[in-house]
């Protein structure tokens, strides 16, 4: 959400909940369920200092995200790579993270380098900053926006 949308990423953190009423958000888990149906059996679903990730494989210690489109990639690569600093934080180092597009049929290995990493903690500092901030961030108005699930929310009085 933090490279999306600071706005949605404020009113999740705040218990602001919308994702039930989306049909994108729910094509989105039916394709992470069914793309790849062995994966349940074969990789963890791990937590990390409050965050979930779906599909790790502790053996070959590779993070596994499946994704529908690769239109918003660079928001992909900054998810996986927040969850391999989580890993090297946690103690786990040499993981790599791999996202999946299986409607594409493309994969993209995702590294966290020794440069990465201040990368990375800029972004949780910036994160912190916005989810304790009392005011919720004034709405983007992108081309994204159309889709998400906050889209009702965020422009009611418009209609």
């Amino acid at each position: 959400m933090y490279h999306i949308c600071k706005r949605e990423l404020w009113l999740h953190a705040n218990q602001i909940r919308m994702e039930h009423n989306s049909e994108l958000v729910a094509e989105g888990k039916q394709l992470h369920e069914h793309a790849y149906p062995q994966r349940a059996e074969r990789y963890r679903e791990i937590i990390l200092d409050g965050s979930k990730i779906d599909f790790y494989d502790p053996y070959d210690k590779v993070v596994h995200e499946i994704k529908k489109s690769d239109k918003l990639e660079h928001s992909h690569v900054a998810q996986v790579q927040f969850y391999l600093y989580l890993l090297r934080k946690n103690g786990i180092d040499g993981a790599t993270g791999l996202i999946e597009y299986p409607k594409l049929r493309q994969t993209q290995t995702v590294q966290l380098d020794e440069t990465d990493v201040p990368m990375v903690e800029g972004w949780i500092r910036d994160i912190e900053r916005i989810v304790d901030s009392e005011r919720c961030p004034e709405r983007i108005n992108k081309p994204t926006c159309r889709s998400c699930s906050y889209f009702d929310f965020c422009y009611v009085e418009e209609e």
